[in-house]
Order: structure tokens, then sequence, then C-alpha cells
């Protein structure tokens, strides 16, 4: 079962992150974990690098006020330790961020998500976080409810044809259970099947009973309920949940899901299975987080090797 105790935040200083903040204390409340505040922003010019010391002040500053400000929403006692607080200049700000995850040894990285536009998907910097970020990654898009009535889903693939897919799955499970045990209790677990032939019949060149093919989508969907199920099984979870086994592509059939249960939080793997170097994040994958309004925490496998180096 997955417990985030060293938390890293980032920032960018500037932008109002009150919620992205209030997201961040919660967990690191939930889990007992520390929480530090990682602020990167542009390289300064060099006529004006004799004010680079009072610049990061100031941002460091104007980041402690979000942290009351979200610490009052969430009517936490404003004498609780102000997390530890940094800023640094990069041209490479992903690549900076797995540095520091690597050598401080975080277990989750949280940020406000970036969109291109309101209702869009994500920015360059989000989506290389997804890509490579050895840790989990949360991106905070605004919660509306209060958190004991945020609800909570989690997309596996009852289709994982190895082990670690199979444990991947499991994680999924665990962390977003915990994640509900500490919202609103229950928990949405999704997961996608489809019969990729069902047209078949139309083909004049391959005469199909309708029978024989209604008989073999029925086995079809039977046999990844039974994957489902046991997966679920498998996890060990308990407590309040609703299953949806969704006919249709996941890329599709998660957003719309997402959109008629009105979740704030998914919990999701973001690991393609083809094992090409450099080819991190499945299609599929991508599409979901491109796609969806919620907030998104995105898990990778056991043993995830990120192509950037700590130093």
């Amino acid at each position: 079962m997955r417990r985030f105790e060293n938390i890293l935040y980032i920032s960018d200083g500037i932008q109002d992150e009150t919620q992205g903040l209030q997201q961040a204390l919660s967990l690191a409340d939930a889990f007992q974990g520390k929480l530090t505040i990682f602020i990167i922003y542009p390289d300064l010019p060099e006529t004006l690098e004799s004010y680079q010391a009072n610049w990061e002040q100031a941002l460091i500053e104007k980041t402690k006020n979000f942290v009351k400000q979200a610490r009052t929403r969430l009517s936490t006692p404003q004498q609780s330790i102000m997390p530890a607080i940094v800023a640094q200049s990069s041209k490479i700000p992903a690549t900076l961020i797995i540095q520091s995850v690597l050598r401080d040894d975080f277990d989750l990285v949280i940020k406000t998500a970036a969109l291109i536009q309101p209702d869009s998907g994500l920015k360059a910097l989000d989506m290389e976080l997804l890509r490579q970020c050895p840790c989990p990654v949360w991106l905070c898009r605004p919660i509306t409810h209060p958190q004991h009535q945020v609800h909570v889903a989690v997309a596996i693939d009852a289709d994982s044809d190895s082990q670690a897919e199979t444990d991947l799955d499991v994680a999924l499970l665990q962390t977003a259970r915990d994640l509900a045990n500490d919202c609103d209790g229950s928990l949405i677990v999704i997961s996608c099947w489809d019969f990729p032939y069902e047209e078949i019949s139309s083909n004049p060149f391959i005469h199909v009973p309708e029978s024989e093919l209604e008989h073999s989508i029925q086995r079809t969907e039977a046999k990844h309920l039974e994957k489902f199920n046991a997966l679920v099984a498998l996890s060990g979870i308990h407590g309040p949940m609703k299953t949806c086994h969704l006919k249709g592509m996941p890329q599709q059939c998660i957003p719309d899901m997402i959109e008629q249960e009105q979740i704030e939080l998914l919990v999701m793997g973001t690991v393609a299975r083809t094992g090409i170097p450099g080819f991190i994040m499945g299609n599929t994958a991508e599409d979901i987080v491109q796609n969806t309004r919620c907030s998104i925490l995105a898990l990778k496998p056991k043993g995830f090797v990120t192509d950037i180096k700590a130093y």
C-alpha cells in the first residue's frame, strides 16, 4: 500500500496556487508526510542578475502567503509548521524537478496543472513530468467540493498481460482506496473493454452468422469482467465501491464517466507497454490525461527508470 511521506510541490511563485496548495497540504496531513515547495522561475536577464537573491526572497514570501491562505480555507491551525520553500531558476524545469526527485528521494510530485487554455489539454512541462518523473505525479485542477465530499475514481487495465502491469493495477487500486478513505469514502473503479471485430458481419467477404458474432462478443465481455473482478479481489481493497465495466475505447469512456459522476480525482497509470526507450507514455493514457478536467494522480510501475540522470 503506497503512502506519500516526502512530497514535492512545484510552483512558479507567481500565479495564485492556493487551490493546489490546499490539495498538497491535505495530502501531507493525511499521510503525516513532509512537504517541500520548490519554486522554479526563468533565468533573469544578465542586466538583472544582481537582484536574483531579492527576487527569490520575494517569490518565497509570496508563496508563504499562499500557504497561509490555503490553510485558512482548510481550517488548519496557522501555527502549523511552514513547509520548506526553496527557489531556483532553470531553462529546463522538468529536468531540474526530476533531478530533485532522484537526489532527495521524493515519493510524490504535486503541481497545479498548466493548461494550454481553459478546459483544454496540458502544457509541455506537465506532460514531460507524466512521461519521465520516476515517482507519482499529481496534477491539480480546482476541486469545488469540500474534501469530505470529493469523488475519487481509479482506471485499471483488466487486459494486463504481465506481472508488472498487474502489480501496477493493484497499486492503483490500493492508492485510490487510501485517498477515497480520506475523502467521501466512496470509490469508483473503471475498466474498459472493446470488441474490434463487431462490424465483421457486414463485411461481404466474411460470412459470420450474427448469433456466432454475438456469442463471441459476450465471451469477450465475460472474460474481461472476470479479469476485472480478479484484479479488484487481488488488491484486497474494501469499503464503498462502484465498479464500472464499460464497453468502448478508454480515451472516450473514461472522460465521459468522469464528467457523468462528477469525479474530482482520477488515479491512473501512464506507462506504455511497448518497452521502446523514450516511448514512455502510451497514446491511450495521454489522450485520457489531455481530455479530462479533474485532478490526476499518475503512477508508473515498480522499476521504472527515467532517462534523466540525477546530476
